[in-house]
């Protein structure tokens, strides 16, 4: 689908050589040319159109001085910075081009033919006069010389097995008089052929060809030799053979050309000799001859250069070339060039630059150098509205094949219709109006341009010809275009338009009668830019006139047009921008430089081959695409991959290397977002990015639709619904309230229905008549109800930032929203059509609404409607029954209490009559209550049945305490009786043994107590040592004192179990008076104030010196030596924290060096070694662990303890001694307020050194503490505990466990271990008296 544009014209006529020019080569380190001529070597910088140096060989004897001499081959040698020519007469010249030396390397007798150098410039093959083959290495030393002519076949002849005679073997359609048949007799070579030998060599330099005349038959023969110059094989004997060969650089195809009875094909050869393949040439038989074929060095286009062979009135013949390209197997003839007739301006020598694939160099007799820079390019139609087509333009030959995508997608090389022209077409131009946007127009090679405009009816020009795949048979109407008028260019007069082929190149149709084209200026440095103006006289043909012409510095190489802003955008050769600004009445048309919206003047960073107009964050700019595939928006390169890249419509799609296609929205990404892009990972539902075919490249996209094409390497084409454009598509439908258009699209490609509410929820909501009613559909109402899902698809599927500003519906209520105002309006619209719908909306509530289905479907069969839209209850239940399983439709039914419900339901089931009649007999028997009782219990439904067994009397009590106790609904039985009652006496009691046996035994003390039953209740608070309520019980039951004070040292011995040593204290004082013990009890727990006020307060001094200080210096003796430990422990905690990060950062940073830079399998690693956080864990304890996934939370937390282990060397060390330091500095906080009652009490008693001691022992841990925290808790806390993911001790599973696990869930508890621990400051510990 593609066609080859010029971007760059180079015309030299103002220079002048040595004789009369014959063949040329190119400078590849300097660009410039050197001509060989019969009388030496000219060299010509055509930038600047100043020869560079002459170098005569006339002067040395090289070359005679008659002109007659002949140079048969020139080859620029940059290695050796010189020259290599070989002349006619037999010598191999060498000219060095830095010290100007000519020197003679090698003299043959008999004369050269030919001369060609191996690819590398390893090899030199010269053919001689004699009609030998002499190689030489690259300094001229002679590895061999052989004869042309072999008599055998090669290395490569065909093995014959000897299975029968020619006579018996099989011979197709042909028949057996195939084998009668005398072979054709082979025509010798043609007059005209110049009956030179010919070498070709393949593109890895291995085999080179050798086209001669067969001595025998006096016909062409292909030989094929292999680097050793031994011969591999020989073509088989073709008729008709002529001199062009040609060898395909990326192949084993070998071009020649073959004159056959009513044709002129170019063939190709296999290198074992066999023909394969073939196409014709645009001429009749013996029209013209093909002096040569030429491939371009990445083997995409072959030029045929030809020349008539019959000579006009004035005895002139006129040339040619043909550049020919292949696509889905078919040849196009993408340009023809026409270089005239005038003897001076022929062509006489044409080659391919080795550097620039699409740089043809052009030598014409009269010193007159051309070259022609091609690049790719789509023809494609630019319209943004409904009603663009998506044409599509191929050029092949005189033909344009054209293909409107809208209407039909047709596969190359066919099309919808072909437009025949007179004569081979150069250029395609789309009318940048957007209401004419499929009118077009095309330039020929003899410089006129055929307007075609839209028309409504049907190949009605005699020049279309619609294709065979939309013909009579097709179901697609094409709509086909009309010749409107031919204009002929007219140039000033005398000019060379003749002479020039694309004299003028990159022709815009910008406006209706008005097209803008480039062409070389009076220098070659230089550009015109010129508008070229359709005159509108009412003749058959009409003429164009070049007006405006305005000079640029440089060679312009794109020029591109804004159909909105009408604005015309230029690059030169620099990569510099230029603006083109219309002639106004106070001013003529001009160019200027391109400035952006900040004043900066706008200039590519690399020349772009291909360049478009487009608005961005509402300024507008140009994009490129550079040949190395960088692309650029102005001077900001957004990424380096892409492949093809298209603006339409408010969108951006390009495809990359990479095998992907982005769609971005240029109205909703700022150019902050498109330069992050090469940068950035795309988001598992980024609907911006599409997988596609490796090499696809875009064609086109349908404005206003959801079609991208892409075409294949091959040539095929692919159309794909891109999602951005899919869903922005919907978007616009669902904006416009066009519910029927987005529920089409959006089923017909797999869009989630949700998308519909979740959009605009309000709008929706308040649209639901016109959504119902457009619809129009009960199975299309249904589908949607039944994709309905709490998810809001606008933040997780198809997540779009200029989302609507309506808030959703809370969390959970969505689905019973829609399905409520849906039922809602479909029972105002018609709820007799829609009962089926209406269904569908009781179903599908988060709590089915089953029994109100059933209800309806119920009322259906016992009052049938008369209206003809509605459907019969049968139809209604068995749609009922293929929402909902039968079994829960019938417990439903069941649980309505309603028998005849029962009944319908059970019928349409598979349930046996023999199972369910007996049931519902046996409850119709039974009282209401009791029925509806052991409904309940059937269903299940334990709530409902304990209500109604509760209405059944007392003599059905038993089974309802067995009935409370089974299902343990305690508190909702003591909800229905009263308070008072003996039932809610027994239930409580059975509540209270059943918490007892729970070991709830405060809560069954608690019901105990409410009932009434004290003993019990004591019992129960007594072993929950919930002491208060234990002595309130006792108060009630009236125990003796006797009997107080024997529970009183039974629960403060439970109280100083559980360390709650103040409690017990005031049991023990209170109740069983033993102030003693009570003193000694707070004396354990610290208390050291209140175990002091009891001392005084019974005068027991003599515990002071017995008791409390013994107690407070053992207290200050412990606190220090556990101060003492807890600092040591942190300390060495903290040096070897900082030992094992240094380790594990060289550790990584030599892998990630070592293992993956300098790797062989360095791609494989490009993303996963950037994962350096806790989660991405040693690969040993992540498959180690990987089985413990399955097993209980207690085990699990197990496994997290084990994970942590402080020895030496262990995988995840770093983590635990994070957590040990925080474990130490959390304790050391929590023991200011101990330490501080016990620094006063030290105080009291004289002991100031201890307590001093005790009070800096703690200062100087906690400040060591607070200092180490910074270093210890980094503020990143994936810099916390670097594990890398991968490593030499990882596995498949480790890796794949770790990646899979969240980025910052990796470890449990991650804030309480990576956080550091807050200290409390405000607790005002310390003593100002020490």
């Amino acid at each position: 689908m593609r066609n080859l544009k010029l971007l760059c014209n180079l015309h030299c006529n103002s220079w002048q050589g040595l004789g009369k020019p014959q063949c040329l080569t190119v400078r590849v380190d300097t660009g410039t040319v050197l001509v060989g001529s019969d009388r030496g070597i000219t060299e010509l910088n055509a930038h600047t159109e100043q020869v560079v140096r002459k170098i005569s060989l006339v002067e040395e004897a090289f070359l005679p001085e008659d002109g007659s001499g002949c140079i048969v081959g020139i080859e620029d040698l940059p290695d050796q910075e010189s020259v290599c020519v070989a002349t006619g007469s037999g010598d191999v010249i060498l000219y060095n081009l830095n010290t100007n030396q000519l020197e003679c390397v090698g003299s043959v007798d008999s004369g050269l033919t030919g001369m060609s150098w191996s690819p590398d410039q390893e090899l030199v093959v010269l053919t001689t006069g004699q009609e030998t083959i002499i190689m030489m290495t690259k300094d001229f030393d002679p590895i061999t010389e052989v004869k042309i002519h072999q008599d055998n076949f090669g290395e490569g002849e065909f093995i014959t097995v000897g299975w029968g005679k020619k006579e018996t073997q099989f011979h197709g359609t042909e028949g057996k008089e195939a084998a009668r048949r005398k072979p054709t007799e082979i025509q010798a070579a043609f007059p005209w052929d110049d009956r030179r030998s010919r070498v070709t060599w393949r593109g890895d330099g291995q085999l080179f060809a050798i086209s001669v005349i067969c001595p025998v038959t006096g016909s062409r023969k292909l030989r094929i030799w292999n680097r050793e110059c031994v011969l591999q094989s020989t073509s088989e004997s073709v008729s008709g053979l002529e001199q062009s060969l040609c060898w395909k650089p990326s192949g084993n195809l070998i071009a020649s050309t073959q004159r056959k009875l009513n044709k002129h094909n170019v063939v190709f050869f296999e290198q074992n000799g066999l023909l394969r393949g073939e196409f014709s040439l645009p001429f009749h038989k013996d029209q013209v001859k093909v002096n040569e074929l030429l491939w371009n060095s990445d083997s995409t286009v072959l030029a045929v250069w030809l020349e008539d062979l019959k000579s006009d009135e004035n005895g002139h013949q006129n040339t040619y070339v043909q550049l020919w390209t292949m696509g889905n197997y078919h040849w196009y003839l993408k340009q023809s060039l026409h270089f005239g007739c005038d003897q001076l301006e022929q062509i006489v020598s044409l080659m391919w630059d080795p550097e620039s694939p699409y740089r043809l160099h052009v030598l014409r007799s009269g010193w007159l150098y051309q070259s022609y820079n091609w690049h790719w390019t789509i023809n494609r139609s630019t319209g943004e509205d409904s009603s663009d087509l998506a044409n599509i333009a191929v050029i092949n030959g005189d033909k344009v094949l054209v293909t409107p995508f809208r209407q039909t997608v047709v596969p190359p090389p066919m099309s919808a219709y072909q437009l025949h022209l007179p004569c081979a077409v150069n250029q395609i131009m789309f009318s940048s109006n957007s209401r004419r946007s499929n009118d077009f127009a095309v330039l020929t090679e003899d410089n006129y341009i055929s307007v075609f405009e839209a028309d409504d009816g049907v190949n009605q020009d005699p020049a279309v010809k619609i294709g065979a795949v939309c013909g009579s048979g097709s179901k697609t109407c094409i709509r086909t275009p009309k010749r409107v008028k031919t204009y002929r260019i007219k140039f000033k007069e005398g000019g060379s338009e003749s002479l020039n082929p694309l004299k003028l190149r990159m022709l815009t149709w910008v406006k209706e009668n008005t097209f803008l084209a480039v062409s070389q200026g009076p220098r070659t440095c230089q550009s015109i830019i010129c508008q070229l103006l359709m005159t509108s006289e009412d003749t058959e043909e009409g003429e164009i006139q070049i007006r405006s012409p305005i000079t640029v510095d440089g060679h312009v190489n794109n020029l591109c047009h804004n159909q909105k802003t009408e604005t015309v955008a230029l690059e030169i050769s620099s990569g510099q921008i230029l603006r083109y600004f219309w002639a106004t009445h106070s001013s003529e048309a001009c160019v200027k430089p391109w400035k952006s919206a900040a004043g900066c003047l706008v200039q590519f960073p690399q020349p772009c081959v291909e360049t478009a107009l487009c608005t961005v964050d509402g300024e507008e700019m140009i994009l490129g695409l550079t040949e190395r595939s960088r692309f650029y928006i102005n001077d900001l390169e957004i990424a380096s991959n892409v492949t093809s890249f298209i603006a339409c419509n408010e969108f951006l799609l390009f495809t990359t290397h990479s095998h992907i296609c982005r769609c971005l929205n240029l109205g909703t990404t700022s150019l902050k977002v498109l330069s992050q892009l090469s940068s950035s990972d795309s988001q598992p539902n980024d609907e911006t990015v599409r997988k596609v075919e490796r090499g696809s490249r875009i064609v086109t996209v349908v404005p206003q639709d959801t079609k991208l094409i892409l075409q294949m390497p091959r040539g095929n084409l692919e159309v794909i619904q891109h999602r951005a454009l899919v869903l922005a598509q919907v978007r616009k439908y669902l904006d416009r309230l066009k519910y029927k258009e987005a529920f089409e699209c959006m089923r017909k490609l797999r869009i989630n229905l949700n998308l519909i509410f979740d959009h605009n929820p309000k709008v929706f909501l308040d649209n639901l008549e016109s959504f119902v009613k457009q619809i129009n559909s009960i199975n299309y109402i249904n589908l949607f109800l039944t994709e309905l899902k709490e998810e809001d698809v606008t933040k997780t599927m198809y997540p779009y930032f200029p989302s609507s500003l309506t808030p959703a519906p809370a969390i959970g209520t969505k689905v019973n929203t829609v399905c409520d105002a849906l039922r809602k309006t479909m029972e105002r619209i018609s709820p007799h059509k829609y009962s089926l719908s209406i269904l569908t909306c009781h179903v599908r509530k988060r709590a089915p609404e089953l029994e109100i289905a059933l209800q309806k479907v119920h009322e259906l069969r016992v009052n049938p409607p008369s209206d003809p839209e509605a459907v019969s209850a049968e139809e209604a239940l068995k749609y009922l029954l293929f929402l909902v399983d039968v079994n829960e439709l019938y417990d439903y039914a069941v649980g309505t209490y309603d028998f005849d419900l029962m009944m319908m339901v059970a019928e349409k089931s598979q349930k046996d009559p023999k199972e369910y009649l007996p049931f519902l007999n046996n409850l119709k028997k039974m009282e209401t209550n009791y029925q509806r009782y052991n409904i309940d219990k059937y269903l299940k439904r334990y709530k409902k049945a304990l209500n109604h067994l509760s209405k059944c009397g007392p003599q059905h009590f038993t089974e309802l305490l067995n009935l409370i106790k089974d299902q343990q609904m305690y508190s909702e039985a003591l909800k229905i009786f009263p308070v008072n009652s003996q039932e809610y006496k027994d239930i409580s009691i059975a509540y209270g043994e059943y918490l007892n046996e729970k070991q709830y035994f405060e809560q069954a003390g608690l019901i105990f107590a409410r009932c009434g039953e004290c003993e019990k209740a004591l019992g129960a608070f007594l072993q929950c040592s919930s002491w208060q309520q234990v002595f309130c019980m006792a108060a009630q039951l009236h125990y003796t004192e006797d009997k107080v004070v024997s529970i009183a040292r039974t629960i403060a011995g439970k109280l100083m179990e559980q360390r709650r040593y103040s409690e017990a204290a005031l049991v023990l004082e209170q109740y069983a008076k033993d102030y003693e013990e009570a003193i000694t009890s707070l004396l354990d727990g610290a208390a050291w104030e209140e175990s002091l006020r009891l001392i005084y307060k019974y005068s027991r001094t003599d515990i002071l010196e017995t008791n409390l200080k013994p107690s407070i210096l053992e207290a200050h003796s412990n606190h220090m030596a556990f101060l003492d430990a807890q600092k040591t422990l942190f300390i060495r905690h903290k040096s070897r924290l900082a030992v094992v990060r240094e380790n594990k950062g060289k550790e990584q940073e030599g892998f990630l060096d070592e293992e993956i830079a300098d790797g062989p399998n360095a791609d494989l690693y490009s993303e996963a070694s950037s994962l350096q956080s806790a989660s991405g864990m040693c690969s040993k304890y992540s498959h180690s662990n990987s089985r413990i996934s399955a097993r209980s939370s207690k085990n699990r937390r197990k496994a997290e303890r084990k994970r942590y282990s402080l020895k030496e060397g262990s995988p995840l060390e770093d983590v635990a001694l994070l957590e040990a330091l925080g474990e130490i500095t959390s304790t050391l906080d929590k023991l200011t307020g101990e330490v501080h009652r016990l620094l006063k009490i030290l105080v009291l008693f004289g002991y100031d050194i201890l307590a001093s001691e005790l009070q800096q022992a703690l200062d100087e841990t906690l400040q060591i503490v607070e200092k180490s925290i910074p270093e210890i808790w980094l503020p990143d806390p994936k810099n916390a505990a670097v594990c890398p993911v991968l490593g030499p001790h990882s596995t498949a599973n480790s890796i794949t466990a770790s990646l899979q696990q969240p980025r910052n869930g990796g470890i449990p508890q991650q804030e309480e271990i990576f956080g550091p621990p807050k200290l409390n400051k405000n607790v005002k510990w310390k003593l100002n008296i020490l």
